[in-house]
């Protein structure tokens, strides 16, 4: 099985190439768009701020390419913000996969939210195996509100969608990498897709 994790410059990709290898599995970083499409599976990570991020998705063409994308393909973090329509951070417009918009908590709440939250109300293979109310390692600062994309919550200040999925396409607003055997069984059921 091919493994791509797309590096544009804004990942923890080391640590889900790790995460992929204690599974069994290799991993290759890549930018290189023929690498990409010719994958099994694809992640895209993503870690800091939405639009210059989304710049450097532009800078290579990337931003063309994932939406196009045939197999399974997931976003962790960042990764999956990107894949909405519009992110409220740097007032970015998205890949447009999923329909949804990406907000900021309010101040009423301390931001960003950083450390172990629960997921619930999960319905999706790729969550297959974990428990409802299973603690997931989150750092955030904007969130995708519920939609019918949604495969599992989290709550903090409000319900918001912790994970969504359309098509090939699923992403994932916590770090499955740093989640312990939990956070692995994910990725383990995303390469199984």
């Amino acid at each position: 099985m091919r493994i791509v994790i797309i590096n544009y410059g804004a990942g923890n990709i080391r640590s889900i190439q790790f995460a992929i290898n204690r599974l069994g599995y290799e991993a290759v970083l890549t930018h290189d768009v023929e690498e990409i499409k010719s994958a099994d599976k694809v992640i895209f990570p993503g870690v800091g701020e939405a639009s210059s991020a989304m710049k450097m998705l532009k800078e290579t063409g990337l931003d063309k390419v994932i939406p196009t994308l045939k197999q399974p393909v997931l976003g962790i973090c960042l990764g999956m913000q990107l894949m909405c329509k519009h992110s409220q951070e740097g007032d970015t417009y998205g890949l447009n996969i999923f329909d949804s918009e990406v907000i900021r908590f309010s101040n009423a709440v301390k931001v960003p939210q950083i450390g172990w939250n629960q997921i619930a109300n999960l319905k999706s293979p790729l969550l297959e195996g974990i428990n409802e109310k299973e603690y997931m390692y989150l750092v955030h600062s904007y969130y995708v509100p519920l939609c019918e994309e949604t495969i599992a919550t989290t709550h903090y200040e409000l319900d918001y969608s912790t994970a969504l999925h359309k098509d090939n396409f699923y992403g994932v607003q916590f770090h499955p990498e740093k989640s312990s055997t939990a956070g692995e069984q994910i990725l383990a059921n995303f390469l199984k897709l």
